[in-house]
């Protein structure tokens, strides 16, 4: 009798990416009034609100998720924007996770202070399959507020690409069915090495 290998399960909280040795891609779905210019341009236009807190994806699949295949009204632009892996670092480091969490936090007080004074908060949300269905393990992301919203717009942002085209080729493919080819377009993300990260839990 022939026995198959079964495939590792992947850790419940786990940051997996398209990565360089120096930099990162995550996602982010806008209308086209700030998605078009930002791709064109490479950098996010001055309508790009700094002040507002922005959330970044490093999953394609949890992006997809969210902007519906890019069909969902403002977000009908999907960008690729490569960032440098020290800027992510840092938000890492300072952020905090979204919701109080008992084992990660000693109480709720603390973890309210913790809130207050971070930059970045962190959200892990169920992976998606090709389906869009919620798999069991957790993908990161990235809330930036205040200087860490403005760094991710005017310094750690390395390049901007339009990947609606891709986005549509994907969902189409899977809505005939063709999902060893959708499968074969989407980016390829591998484990990051952020090392464990504590204080958000993993």
């Amino acid at each position: 009798m022939q026995h198959t290998q079964a495939t590792p399960a992947l850790p419940a909280r786990q940051i997996r990416a398209a990565h360089t040795p120096t930099t990162l891609t995550v996602y982010q779905a806008y209308a086209p009034h700030l998605g078009d210019p930002a791709a064109r341009d490479g950098r996010f236009p001055s309508a790009w609100k700094r002040e507002r807190m922005t959330w970044i994806k490093p999953s394609f699949l949890w992006m997809m998720y969210r902007c519906g295949w890019a069909t969902k009204s403002d977000q009908e632009t999907v960008l690729a924007i490569e960032i440098t892996r020290a800027g992510f670092d840092q938000a890492l480091r300072e952020a905090c996770l979204s919701h109080y969490e008992p084992g990660t936090h000693p109480d709720q007080a603390a973890w309210k202070a913790a809130l207050r004074e971070a930059p970045a908060r962190v959200q892990w949300d169920p992976e998606r399959d090709l389906d869009l269905n919620p798999l069991p393990h957790r993908s990161l992301q990235l809330g930036l507020s205040g200087p860490a919203s403005r760094a991710y717009a005017d310094e750690w942002t390395i390049s901007i690409r339009d990947v609606t085209p891709l986005a549509r080729d994907i969902h189409g493919l899977v809505r005939a069915g063709e999902h060893a080819a959708a499968r074969a377009l989407l980016p390829v993300e591998t484990p990051y090495p952020s090392g464990p990260l504590p204080h958000l839990g993993a």
